[in-house]
């Protein structure tokens, strides 16, 4: 069996486009499809009650004006918080958005998704999956979702959940491990998502030769990035999708 007919874009907006709003937050998937971006890149872990929210930090001092852990706050709570005046006084109020609202706004406005299965330290993947997995399957149709994640056990979960015909699995890797290709086959993975700045050329070949698209992370300068799209990457995960795009449409018009 094959994997699910996903047209890959060239560009995906990381936590949104979040060099426009703040990150992982409703406001930066409607920016990113504002600017023309059909796919964007999320995070998603428990709350301390098991609300899946759609956050990347262990705690939320960073993207919000309060503190604490996620694993000890709950929905409640995080409702209290502004998630947005760190970013912008023009996004105060923006709230930590549930999986539930952020898969609601990815159907109304028709885009893909790359979810990255987000296991901070101390906390449960098994746990993570088994919530979110059952809600994201039933929302999204496999042609415009990617699952992601750098934890081995959570991948491994979500492929008990669901074969690869009716899931694509991405294994997320930061510097490229000798057994990358065993991790990968473990998994039925359908992608391969390296941090472009440590990825070489031969890592890249090896992966596209084995079968597996290359979704690189996070990838910000596109004339330092530009050489790698002759390696065959499928596509740069950016926190600048539109800057990005520019920089694509005027090498275009340079090379007709």
């Amino acid at each position: 069996m094959t994997h699910p007919a996903i047209a890959l874009p060239t560009l995906i907006a990381h936590r949104g486009y979040s060099a426009a709003a703040p990150e992982n937050t409703l406001a930066a998937v409607r920016a990113a499809h504002e600017a023309g971006t059909q796919w964007v890149e999320l995070d998603v872990q428990l709350l301390g009650d098991g609300t899946p929210v759609i956050w990347h930090d262990a705690d939320v001092a960073r993207c919000s004006d309060g503190r604490g852990s996620l694993a000890t706050l709950n929905w409640k709570q995080v409702q209290a918080l502004d998630a947005g005046s760190w970013f912008s006084d023009r996004f105060a109020g923006e709230k930590m958005p549930s999986l539930e609202a952020m898969l609601a706004l990815l159907n109304e406005l028709d885009m893909g998704v790359n979810l990255e299965i987000k296991v901070n330290k101390g906390r449960d993947p098994i746990a993570l999956v088994e919530r979110v997995m059952p809600e994201v399957l039933a929302a999204l149709p496999p042609e415009r979702l990617i699952v992601s994640s750098f934890d081995a056990t959570a991948l491994r979960r979500c492929r008990e959940l669901a074969p690869k015909e009716e899931l694509a699995l991405g294994v997320l890797f930061g510097s490229t491990p000798k057994d990358w290709r065993a991790q990968c086959e473990a998994v039925d993975a359908f992608s391969i998502h390296p941090h472009w700045p440590r990825l070489k050329r031969a890592q890249a070949d090896a992966m596209i030769d084995a079968g597996y698209q290359l979704l690189c992370y996070t990838a910000n300068d596109p004339g330092a990035f530009n050489s790698r799209w002759d390696w065959g990457i499928a596509c740069a995960i950016t926190d600048e999708p539109a800057i990005f795009q520019r920089f694509l449409d005027n090498q275009r018009l340079v090379t007709r």
